[in-house]
């Protein structure tokens, strides 16, 4: 993908949507899952980051309030809460990186949760009219765990408008791969752009 198409989708497709008065109606068509999904190319996450801090910039200077929630800090938290890194690593050195894969998984499903550690990071009393959430860092959580399962989970806990930067690929209406290489999951409802 282009760097100007990246561009044109955010500015021309995504951005116009987040401006309205109340951008929960415009993203989604669901009054308990008001987010959607922003779907990109995993090599351009750099330039994706760049554009998402010149979009923050340019809702901000019409009022709006973006709250960013890094799922790269969501994992990090979950793997200190339950081992140091060193320890981590020195798993990952015994028993591979599949056994390690395995545990991080558990951990983010049932002992930190991730949904937990994401719903924290929102604020408690959001204007949705104001407050925007953008999730980043996504790609962090590959192969360990996957966005889907976090988006079912956020169900009726999300009250302000919030975009998941999804690096992947599309497939079809609603199905996306994650990182590109894993199964695509057809069973996305929020609306994808």
């Amino acid at each position: 993908m282009s760097d100007s198409t990246l561009v044109y989708r955010l500015q021309e497709d995504l951005e116009p949507h987040l401006r309205a008065a109340d951008p929960r109606r415009k993203i989604s068509t669901y009054d308990d899952m008001p987010y959607a999904l922003f779907v990109y190319d995993p090599e351009d996450e750099f330039k994706l980051r760049a554009q998402v801090t010149m979009l923050e910039t340019r809702l901000a200077q019409q009022g709006k309030r973006i709250h960013r929630v890094s799922l790269a800090e969501c994992l990090e938290e979950a793997m200190l809460a339950n081992n140091s890194f060193d320890e981590w690593y020195a798993a990952e050195r015994e028993q591979g990186a599949e056994t390690v894969i395995e545990t991080i998984t558990a951990v983010l499903a049932d002992y930190s949760p991730l949904v937990d550690l994401v719903a924290k990071r929102l604020p408690a009393d959001p204007d949705p009219t104001r407050d925007v959430a953008f999730i980043l860092r996504a790609g962090a959580l590959f192969p360990a765990y996957r966005t889907f399962s976090l988006l079912e989970q956020l169900k009726g806990r999300v009250r302000l408008p919030a975009v998941l930067f999804y690096p992947g690929q599309r497939e079809g209406p609603s199905g996306l791969r994650f990182m590109g290489v894993l199964d695509a999951e057809h069973n996305y409802r929020p609306k994808i752009f």
